[in-house]
């Protein structure tokens, strides 16, 4: 996510860049998109042509292909992270029990086919025989069981799969390939979670025998097979011989394409580019922003721009149990008070779509009715402040009220998604409200400790990426909380009845039609409530030499799918 805080741990990069734009009395005039998906847009959607997710012919077998990335995951052990690079690796790896189609359907994969009780609450898989682990054990029954119970085990310390099936309750093993999960209640999102890399099959065998060696040496039943990983500098992943059950929407048939792919973990940016054109590499998945421009001017290389489904990166969360943002009105005004294109153009060097509301663009049931409630408007943003009884100033320009002076301490990390220089650029902002906005730069550990305690007026920064617009339950249902039974996902602490309801009731419901209205209502009250400030799509930026062929994107995550790569040429 699924991302997820801090955008899933970026690496810190400092931009030194100007300030967002000079504040008006009136909404700021839209600045022209330039180029920044390569989707489909439709008036407020997006979506992605079905040709972008599966092979339109066979590939070449054989070569080596060099990749870069910004990262470390630090693990493999997919089940124990919320690290953004699962998204793609998670795919290299594991393989998972089912997979979205290019409509955002559930479609089959290690299940062959499933049945829903009429209450929604018990699923029947039929899974594919003959599939195995790369330490020769079977996927079977007992695996997915295994499987489940490692994710939600305290002891692997999950912060997103364990969320991602908190209502599962049981599982049972029918027969060798039949097995029935049953959760305590209804959740429609079930199926689409389980598509995701997060929630990949491990071998049943090292789960119970070593659980603690999946972290650097990894049994998937992927198309890969990790053959060395040094931390902090890379892995080499080789082909598995004899795989043969990709998911069927890719309409990849056998092994991987590729003999071998060497993954280098680089964080300096322009290094990412500069190894990429100078063919040093052959794909990037992480192309740097800033070079954009550049990568769309070569010749030799593409630059591709997808956006993440589920939630929208935030700028800002509030702490709604803190002063001043207890008060919507507060929040209200720092949401139309902060100047979004500003913001996108630090980060995104206008590659970034600008947003301000609670859902992506292309994720099911997106509503863009309310896309303006909070829009940039420094007047309304004002006018919200007065009514609030923020109406003195003192000698410095700073509202006040009974003496007391209107302000927060932005808690944040330093990373390539919410750097220094956007901190800044929102004071400034906010400055010009009368609004003294203080700034707290720490290491990602102290702010992630104060994060879940709750010991913080305002965070800085982070996405939450999933498959389904269940990602509002994930980051605002009142469940979310973090409590000594959940590593929770709400971080504000906000806690609203009626979205609870509304939430709630979305998981309970499998009918199209009521899910529409329900989740519109949320997104509805989600803009009058304003736990967060939304900036901004979640985008991932990919780019490659023109000689890699096999590109298509993974239904789930709009992430390349590596499987499917092969390389034109040999390397210069």
């Amino acid at each position: 996510m699924t991302s997820t805080f801090f955008g899933c741990a970026l690496i810190g990069v400092l931009f030194t860049l100007s300030a967002c734009s000079p504040a008006t009395d009136a909404p700021a005039t839209p600045v022209a998109q330039a180029p920044s998906t390569d989707g489909i847009v439709n008036g407020d959607l997006i979506s992605y042509p079905a040709s972008d997710y599966h092979e339109e012919e066979p590939g070449k077998r054989g070569g080596t292909l060099r990749v870069t990335t910004a990262a470390d995951t630090g693990t493999f052990d997919v089940h124990s992270i919320s690290h953004g690079n699962v998204q793609w690796l998670g795919r290299v790896l594991y393989d998972c029990l089912v997979y979205q189609d290019e409509e955002g359907r559930v479609s089959p994969w290690l299940a062959k086919s499933w049945e829903v009780s009429e209450d929604g609450r018990t699923y029947t898989f039929h899974l594919r025989e003959g599939v195995t682990f790369s330490d020769g054990e079977k996927f079977n029954a007992q695996a997915v069981k295994i499987n489940l119970e490692h994710m939600r085990d305290p002891a692997t310390k999950s912060p997103l799969a364990a969320a991602y099936i908190a209502p599962y309750d049981q599982g049972r093993v029918i027969d060798e390939y039949t097995f029935q999960a049953t959760l305590r209640e209804p959740y429609s999102p079930f199926l689409d979670v389980l598509a995701q890399s997060w929630l990949g099959m491990i071998s049943p065998k090292q789960i119970l025998e070593a659980p603690k060696s999946i972290a650097e040496h990894p049994v998937g039943s992927g198309p890969f097979v990790l053959q060395s990983y040094t931390r902090d500098q890379g892995a080499v992943f080789t082909r598995r011989p004899g795989y043969d059950w990709s998911p069927p929407v890719t309409r990849h048939r056998g092994e991987a394409y590729l003999d071998r792919i060497e993954l280098s973990f680089v964080p300096e940016a322009m290094i990412r580019f500069t190894s990429l054109q100078a063919g040093q590499s052959d794909l990037t998945l992480d192309a740097p922003p800033q070079n954009a421009k550049a990568i769309r001017a070569s010749t030799d290389l593409t630059l591709r721009s997808r956006i993440r489904k589920g939630n929208p990166f935030r700028s800002l969360t509030f702490n709604v149990e803190k002063a001043p943002f207890d008060d919507v009105r507060v929040r209200r005004a720092v949401a139309k008070g902060i100047d979004r294109e500003g913001l996108a153009w630090i980060i995104g060097f206008g590659e970034y779509r600008v947003k301000a509301d609670f859902l992506a663009a292309n994720t099911r049931y997106y509503d863009p009715t309310y896309k303006d409630v909070l829009a940039y408007d420094v007047k309304a943003a004002n006018a919200s402040l007065d009514d609030a009884g923020w109406t003195a100033r003192d000698e410095q320009g700073y509202r006040t009220r009974n003496g007391e002076r209107l302000g927060a301490t932005l808690l944040a990390t330093e990373s390539a998604s919410f750097s220094s220089s956007v901190a800044v650029a929102i004071q400034a902002d906010l400055k010009k409200l009368g609004f003294e906005l203080r700034i707290e730069l720490l290491p990602l550990a102290q702010v992630t400790d104060r994060r879940y305690a709750g010991n913080f007026q305002v965070m800085g920064g982070g996405y939450w990426h999933t498959n389904t617009p269940d990602g509002l339950y994930i980051l605002y249902h009142s469940d979310s909380i973090t409590s000594e039974k959940r590593i929770g996902q709400n971080g504000g602490r906000f806690r609203d009845a009626e979205l609870d309801r509304l939430l709630a009731a979305a998981r309970r419901s499998h009918d199209t039609a009521r899910l529409e209205r329900l989740y519109s209502k949320a997104q509805q009250r989600m803009a009058e409530q304003v736990p967060v400030v939304p900036s901004f799509e979640s985008h991932v930026l990919v780019a490659y030499s023109n000689r890699l062929a096999g590109v298509i994107f993974d239904t789930s995550h709009n992430t390349v799918f590596l499987p499917s790569l092969w390389l034109q040429t040999e390397a210069k």
